[in-house]
């Protein structure tokens, strides 16, 4: 179940990545992080209404306020690269957040294993590679869009890490996932708000993409349902074999825009998108 659960993981937020990059190429990304989260506000108060999940509210739901805060500069900064693209390269330097809880192990005095070392060697490596030197042939990487990705790649470890504390049961996971959408939506609408005064459009030239609707809601209730799964997986088995698993949703997101973008890799931008890839899956298993 452990090993269903977190692929399941793996493959949700793999495609909600590739869906929140591919709709910010038509639509600010501030919209699409408000509008996509709204949706996942709407179902995830549904869900805590039905299971009574209130009766969990405590002093720990201020680390889900945290994580509401922290969560729109990521997924911002996140769907922003992803517009630059490739993905292929984008999508795993993201996975790197994983390093943000070992370094919080480090500071509460825990000492990272051989696995976690070699982890961040390799890991540091595949960025330098995946954002290294342009070359005629392939699809070219912004330094803008590697910067992005790894304010992006801070932030969802930082969530990580917050969310960890926010609750200790599983209705208590609901009411947290639940405060840190509101979060999330009060700070980027507030975001967007400031944006669209200072001239910056909120919506594309075509107007509210209703069209996308459907798209900007998948987005929202995928990236919502991959915490659930991994949250149902972590608590029926070990914790290191579901954060492997999990930690494999770039491929998803490689291979979705290699299967409908048709992106096309430089043979340095693949190994180094591979390395980090490695060096997350080194770190989630060491």
């Amino acid at each position: 179940m452990t090993a269903l659960f977190a692929l399941a993981t793996s493959l949700l937020w793999g495609l909600a990545d590739f869906g929140g990059g591919l709709l910010t190429r038509r639509t600010p990304a501030l919209t699409v992080v408000v509008v996509s989260q709204s949706v996942a506000v709407a179902v995830l108060g549904a869900v805590v209404a039905a299971t009574g999940a209130w009766s969990e509210a405590g002093p720990r739901l201020w680390f889900a306020v945290a994580a509401g805060l922290v969560g729109p500069v990521a997924m911002l900064a996140f769907y922003k690269a992803l517009a630059l693209g490739p993905m292929g390269v984008v999508s795993p330097l993201g996975s790197l957040g994983v390093a943000v809880p070992v370094t919080v192990g480090l500071v509460l005095g825990e000492r990272p294993g051989p696995l976690q070392l070699a982890g961040i060697l390799v890991a540091v490596a595949g960025v330098c590679l995946a954002g290294g030197p342009q070359f005629r042939g392939g699809a070219p990487v912004q330094r803008r869009a590697v910067l992005l990705t790894l304010l992006a790649a801070f932030g969802f470890g930082a969530v990580m890490a917050l969310i960890a504390e926010a609750s200790t049961t599983l209705t208590g996971l609901f009411l947290a996932l639940f405060v840190q959408r509101v979060t999330n939506v009060a700070a980027g609408g507030l975001a967007l708000y400031v944006s669209v005064r200072r001239g910056a459009p909120a919506l594309s030239p075509a107007g509210f993409p209703w069209g996308s609707l459907p798209a900007l809601a998948f987005v929202g209730l995928a990236d919502v349902a991959a915490n659930g799964t991994y949250a149902i997986a972590a608590r029926h088995g070990p914790v290191t074999v579901a954060a492997v698993l999990a930690s494999l949703y770039p491929v998803v997101t490689a291979l979705a825009a290699r299967g409908v973008l048709h992106e096309r890799l430089r043979a340095v931008q693949a190994a180094g998108a591979g390395l980090a890839l490695m060096g997350t899956v080194l770190l989630a298993g060491g």
